[in-house]
């Protein structure tokens, strides 16, 4: 497997891959030219004609047969070109001395708080492929090609996780709230806003604080948690470093997470190093290793070790990078707990 740039040609798989998604994967629209839209755009964006605030980074993952399997990407910036929205998760003092009563009601304030950070999203990978080091090399990929092209990128980057939603995929949260406002279905709104239309949310959404208490217990229940297919990415990017502070996703109350971009694991512990072809060894750790090129970026998840400034790899790995040995390369450990070991 390898994450790659994506292309025009990748357009079929990727609606194959939006259209098996389903609702809640806004920034993956199941429609043909949004998506190519989309590809046009990160097209531009590895050319280098992109400002940051329209950068869009689309990434695929490709199997050793040429097959797209998953997806991710990375925005430069959000809210530069128009409003980004989210709840910030507040809370309401209300007290009467004379009553003897003191309440406090956490609250959902409508906000721009996002605006100018960068982005990880479209996180998405077959459900075929959920194995091995599959999901983590999507994921993580991302960092190394951050790590090596940082100006690119602002000082602090989030991720908005899919909210949770039932089998029938029915947001507890949406029927609580959003229905009140928007008089649609969540799939609806959802597909709106995977088409850019963004307007209608400004005009609709209330702009005053709105206390939670006032919402469906079971929409309450679901502020701030995952989908339960997003919780094995939540939990991968909590081991980098990201952290709930609070904020959620307007539609499905997904909880928003965020870590300063030098504090990011992969990115802060991230070393160039002279590619070596050899023998990793039985007990080598699994790197993710990036080819430290910008338009025909390469990233590979394989077994590999630091020896003496070199990372030792097998000639398979260094042919799935497009590179020869001597080449300089970005590598990382792909998890926080190698990374613990090694140092160890």
């Amino acid at each position: 497997m390898i994450v790659r740039p994506a292309r025009l040609s990748d357009l079929p798989a990727l609606l194959s891959l939006a259209q098996s998604a389903g609702a809640g994967l806004t920034t993956l629209p199941a429609d043909p030219q949004r998506l190519q839209h989309r590809l046009e755009w990160a097209q531009k964006t590895f050319a280098g004609s992109a400002e940051r605030a329209d950068a869009d980074y689309l990434f695929v993952l490709e199997s050793a047969e040429g097959e797209v399997v998953g997806i991710s990407a990375l925005a430069g910036a959000v809210g530069l070109r128009e409003p980004w929205y989210n709840y910030r998760v507040g809370l309401l003092v209300a007290a009467s001395k004379n009553l003897s009563i003191n309440q406090h009601l956490p609250t959902l304030f409508l906000g721009n708080d996002m605006t100018g950070h960068s982005e990880l999203c479209s996180l998405f990978l077959g459900a075929k492929h959920r194995e091995g080091l599959n999901g983590r090399l999507l994921s993580k990929a991302r960092f190394l090609f951050l790590a090596e092209f940082r100006e690119c990128f602002g000082d602090k980057v989030i991720a908005e996780m899919r909210g949770y939603s039932d089998e029938q995929g029915v947001s507890p949260f949406w029927e609580g709230l959003g229905r009140h406002f928007f008089k649609m279905d969540f799939a609806d709104a959802d597909f709106l806003t995977g088409q850019g239309n963004k307007t209608f949310i400004a005009e609709l959404m209330p702009k005053f604080p709105l206390p939670t208490c006032l919402l469906p217990k079971d929409a309450q229940a679901v502020i701030g948690r995952v989908h339960p297919n997003t919780e094995p990415a939540l939990g991968m990017l909590k081991a980098e470093g990201f952290g709930f502070k609070d904020y959620v996703d307007i539609f499905d109350g997904g909880p928003l997470i965020e870590c300063a971009t030098d504090d990011i694991r992969a990115v802060r512990e991230s070393q160039v190093l002279v590619l070596s072809i050899g023998t990793p060894g039985d007990h080598a750790e699994p790197y993710l290793i990036h080819n430290r090129r910008f338009a025909e970026c390469r990233i590979a998840a394989a077994p590999a070790r630091v020896a003496a400034g070199t990372l030792v790899v097998e000639a398979r790995t260094a042919e799935e990078l497009g590179l020869e040995a001597g080449a300089s390369v970005r590598a990382v450990t792909l998890s926080a707990r190698g990374a613990q070991q090694v140092a160890a």
